[in-house]
C-alpha cells in the first residue's frame, strides 16, 4: 500500500473517530429543559389555599407605572421573557447586591429581543417616579428593557405572593421584626406564555449566572 493511501485511510480513520463521538456525545447528552412551574411545586408556605391545586397557573394582570411615569400592563410584556425582582430604594442590604446583579443580566441579554426585566417597589408610598427614576440611573438601567415599579402597594404585594410565589404571607422585615414587609432575594423567571419557569437568589452570583443561561435559553428557544 503507498504511502497516499496509507495517509488517505488514515484521515479516514479519525474522521469516522471524530463522527462517532460527536454522535454518542449528542445521544448522551440530554436536551435543556426547564420545568414550567405550578403552585403544587411549591414550598405550601408560599402558596395561597384557594390556588394549590392549580395546574396551569400564570402571573396575574397588573397595571403599575414604572420609572418614566408611564402606566403599564400585562399587554405591554406579552410575548416576551420576563426577569422578576422585588426592590425598595431605601434598602440598604439586600437590594444593592440584587440590583447590581439584575445589572449584570441587562448586560448579558442587551443584543437579544423580547425580554423585560421588572423591579418593583415593596415601599411605594415612598418610591415616588422620580425617585425610581434616580435609582434606575444609578444602575445603568436601559428604561426600554428595565422597569422600576410602583403602585398601589395592595397590589404589589398580591402579585407578589399570588402570582410570583416570593414569599411567605408574614414575611421577614429589614429591621428583623416580623411584619407585613415584603423583602426577598428571590428573582422569578417568566416565559413568553406568563408561566414561572425558575427561582434565583438574587444575591448569589452562581444563581445569577444560572438564570442569565436559562433566560437566554428561554429567548431562543422562544418557548
Amino acid at each position: 500500500m503507498s504511502g497516499f493511501q496509507q495517509t488517505r485511510n488514515w484521515f479516514g480513520l479519525v474522521a469516522v473517530f471524530v463522527i462517532a463521538v460527536g454522535v454518542g456525545f449528542w445521544i448522551l447528552s440530554p436536551e435543556k429543559t426547564l420545568p414550567i412551574i405550578q403552585p403544587s411545586d411549591l414550598n405550601p408556605a408560599l402558596v395561597d389555599p384557594n390556588q394549590w391545586g392549580g395546574t396551569r397557573h400564570q402571573v396575574l394582570p397588573f397595571e403599575l407605572v414604572n420609572q418614566l411615569g408611564d402606566t403599564v400592563t400585562e399587554v405591554d410584556v406579552e410575548g416576551r421573557v420576563r426577569v422578576v425582582d422585588f426592590f425598595f430604594t431605601r434598602c440598604a442590604t439586600l437590594c444593592p447586591i440584587m440590583t447590581s446583579n439584575m445589572k449584570l443580566v441587562q448586560d448579558a441579554l442587551h443584543d437579544r429581543e423580547e425580554w423585560m426585566l421588572m423591579s418593583h417597589s415593596v415601599t411605594p408610598e415612598a418610591d415616588s417616579v422620580p425617585l425610581l427614576w434616580e435609582y434606575a440611573n444609578r444602575y445603568e438601567a436601559d428604561s426600554r428593557q428595565w422597569w422600576f415599579l410602583t403602585g398601589p402597594k395592595k397590589h404589589i404585594y398580591n402579585l407578589a405572593r399570588q402570582s410570583y410565589f416570593v414569599c411567605y404571607d408574614e414575611t421577614q422585615g429589614g429591621d428583623g421584626g416580623w411584619q407585613d414587609f415584603i423583602h426577598t432575594e428571590n428573582i422569578v423567571l417568566v416565559d413568553r406564555q406568563g408561566r414561572l419557569r425558575g427561582f434565583y437568589d438574587g444575591t448569589d452570583l452562581d444563581s445569577v449566572n444560572q438564570l442569565i443561561e436559562d433566560a437566554l435559553w428561554l429567548i431562543e428557544k422562544k418557548d
